[in-house]
């Protein structure tokens, strides 16, 4: 076996904590994956030659993953490694697909430090010095992207940006929680800090695999830095209108399994307990079985009850790392008196709508009153979410090249 090439990783698609089979660490790993890119290998490895080298030393690796190219790219690969100890090669036979290549590829990588590019120079590889500067400045995840200061698309028909950010935009209504923190989520040109995706077990679909680092693992601070996306010169593009499906699916199995960490839905679970509080307290007020009071002043009392059931919870599991990030008694205190006010306007919609519900539209009170609170849901969590609890600040630092 030659010294290049490197056993396939099997099993499930997690990233140890440490360099596999006790390897030694070195500070970055880069994973290429390739299919039938055997002109373009000899240049990158050229190209990342020049620039690694003389910024790492032997502190570096490159590992081209290839799934058994019919152009046999991955023999050019260990062709080459046979003169740079630093290159590595994985030749996945009955495995394919961009995504878990790159996976594989960080699963038999010894980097504190692991990332991806493409093989095909759209890339341009000067990049990686940008990204790994903003590694060393302290980011979680530093992301080529063509749309900030310093980027952009070279020759791109009017289509093809439009399914780019139409693609963008979409995903930006279905994870808006991680798309939000990106400028270009369809980037494939990005590193990480290891320890920010260890353990992890990954289930990406397609290849775009960069939403899937940033749902998945623990990146507080992104970096983004500018390149200029660059036209193929040798091979076929890869981009087939089947990749489009695979992304909207991948979007969809992401929300489904990160649903848990949304803050909505986490305020959605506690305005339910609250309704319990609310429903139980209106029934016990106002029924004219139970005590027979008021439907206003009874809904009044059974809300406040409810409000305040809502800022403990939301406090401690919903909002818990922006309550952590703001202080003490005294400040929480305030922000109790600012969730009751932003609530109040909320309860006095929630009543006006009760009321003409069940005195004018002669609707049931307790379905009036679900409808009622329904309605100020979205009211109440956005209003919130910008004045009340606003989330830690975490740095997107932008770097034109």
């Amino acid at each position: 076996m030659s010294s290049g090439l490197l056993t396939t990783p099997v099993g499930d698609l997690v990233i140890g904590a440490v360099p596999p089979g006790g390897a030694k660490a070195v500070k970055f790993s880069l994973i290429v994956p390739t299919f039938n890119e055997s002109k373009n290998i000899p240049i990158l490895v050229d190209q990342l030659d020049h620039l690694l080298t003389p910024l790492l030393g032997d502190s570096f690796e490159v590992i081209v993953v290839d799934d058994d190219s019919r152009d046999k790219t991955w023999q050019v690969a260990l062709d080459l490694a046979e003169t740079r100890p630093w290159l590595k090669v994985v030749h996945r036979v009955g495995e394919r697909g961009l995504s878990t290549a790159v996976i594989r590829g960080w699963q038999a990588a010894r980097g504190d430090v692991l990332g991806v590019m493409d093989a095909d120079l759209q890339h341009p590889v000067e990049v990686n010095a940008g990204l790994l500067a903003e590694m060393d400045r302290g980011s979680d995840l530093a992301t080529a992207s063509r749309h900030v200061a310093g980027g952009g698309v070279s020759d791109w028909s009017l289509i093809r940006r439009i399914l780019s950010r139409g693609a963008q935009l979409l995903g930006l209504i279905l994870l808006p929680a991680v798309l939000g923190r990106l400028s270009d989520p369809m980037s494939g040109y990005f590193m990480f800090r290891r320890a920010a995706l260890a353990g992890v077990k990954l289930d990406p679909l397609g290849y775009k695999i960069l939403i899937e680092v940033v749902a998945r693992g623990n990146m507080q601070w992104i970096a983004e830095v500018g390149y200029v996306f660059r036209e193929r010169t040798e091979g076929e593009s890869k981009v087939t209108s089947a990749l489009y499906y695979q992304y909207l699916a991948h979007l969809l199995k992401l929300r489904i399994a990160t649903l848990h960490k949304s803050a909505f839905f986490k305020f959605c679970v506690v305005g339910a307990s609250g309704v319990i509080v609310d429903m139980g307290l209106l029934y016990l007020l106002s029924d004219p079985s139970m005590l027979g009071l008021g439907l206003t002043r009874s809904k009044v009392i059974a809300a406040e009850a409810a409000i305040c059931s809502n800022f403990i919870l939301n406090d401690l599991w919903t909002f818990a790392d922006a309550s952590r990030a703001q202080g003490g008694a005294v400040v929480r205190f305030r922000r109790f008196l600012a969730f009751n006010a932003i609530c109040f306007l909320g309860v006095v919609l929630n009543v006006v709508i009760l009321n003409l519900l069940f005195n004018y539209a002669h609707m049931n009170r307790y379905v009036a009153n679900a409808l009622a609170i329904l309605a100020v849901t979205g009211w109440n969590y956005w209003l919130n979410r910008k004045l009340n609890w606003v989330p830690a600040a975490t740095s997107n630092t932008r770097v034109k090249l």
